[in-house]
């Protein structure tokens, strides 16, 4: 569950920092993904990215707990 922890701790350092830096920056191709409202599906599919590899990293994390469980007991 440490592993857990350090992953979700990192998640939510770098979406911090990506809103931070997102509010620093002006430049006009950013204005036309705004403008046309494609900043959203943007950050809409980088956030389904990350959520799918955290799931992925707790689903890895869980079978090899199982399967040290199962060879400690051995």
């Amino acid at each position: 569950m440490n592993t857990i922890k350090k992953y979700l701790l990192t998640g939510f350092a770098a979406i911090f920092l990506a809103l931070t830096a997102y509010g620093q920056t002006a430049s006009t191709k950013s204005d036309f993904f705004e403008s046309t409202g494609k900043i959203y599906v943007v950050v809409a599919v980088i956030v389904v990215i990350f959520l799918g590899i955290l799931a992925l990293l707790i689903s890895l994390e869980r079978r090899l707990a199982k399967i040290e469980k199962e060879e400690k007991e051995l």
